[in-house]
């Protein structure tokens, strides 16, 4: 028991720097919302709803982090700061890491048919401060969501998704990393709307170009016939 709580917080030390000692991780807020959520997950699985439900918004009073008891959570999670929403169908894997203000939110069914309706993150997903990532939908292993980015469809292995809607994006080889903070690569590169703006402005430079050179043929062809009459 032990050893898993050392790797545990070891596994959130390798991905924040700020904390000098475990012992400084222990006072996380993401990391006792983790904790209590495991004890409402097992009454939620016990179909002890109502005690499932207090001890839940006990800890959301204690850490402004909602997780439903519902939620399934793997190995490792890391909340970094409050004020995410983790719904009753979410699933998450191993080594997940979500920042601030999150929301794994679900849908709506029109038929009010419950159902799965909450994001699904696979192993190794970071999901940046702000992002919102909606419906039964699947993040693949690997991914990143950049910050402020909404997600409403599938995102592919080691995608990163930047925008609203979210899209993916280029990224150099070099800054394709192991981890990632915030999701987000600190590159011009990061913005699909610039890259964008960049091809067109290219495309545009080209027929510059071209249109100038058609100009000079022009006006050297009417200098040719004014010349020889």
């Amino acid at each position: 028991m032990a050893s898993r709580v050392f790797a545990y917080l070891d596994s959130i030390r390798a991905r924040d720097p700020a904390p000098r000692t475990r012992w400084e991780i222990l006072l996380y807020p993401g990391v006792l919302a983790v904790a209590l959520h495991r004890v409402a997950h097992w009454l939620f699985e016990g179909e002890l709803f109502f005690l499932a439900r207090f001890v839940n918004h006990l800890s959301r009073f204690l850490t402004a982090i909602d997780i439903h008891p519902g939620a399934k959570i793997g190995r490792n999670l890391f909340i970094d700061h409050g004020f995410t929403v983790i719904g009753e169908t979410a699933e998450i894997g191993d080594n997940v890491t979500i920042y601030q203000c999150v929301t794994l939110g679900g849908t709506n069914p029109a038929n009010g048919v419950a159902g799965k309706r909450h994001p699904t993150l696979e192993d190794g997903v970071i999901v940046g401060s702000g992002a919102q990532v909606l419906g039964p939908i699947t993040v693949g292993k690997g991914a990143r969501v950049g910050a402020n980015a909404v997600v409403t469809k599938d995102v592919p292995e080691g995608a990163v998704m930047v925008g609203i809607p979210a899209k993916p994006t280029l990224m150099d080889a070099e800054q394709k990393q192991d981890f990632m903070p915030y999701g987000t690569v600190c590159s011009d590169l990061c913005d699909p709307a610039g890259q964008r703006l960049e091809s067109m402005k290219g495309e545009i430079d080209r027929l510059q170009a071209r249109i100038n050179a058609l100009i000079a043929e022009r006006k050297e062809s009417v200098e040719r016939q004014d010349l020889f009459g």
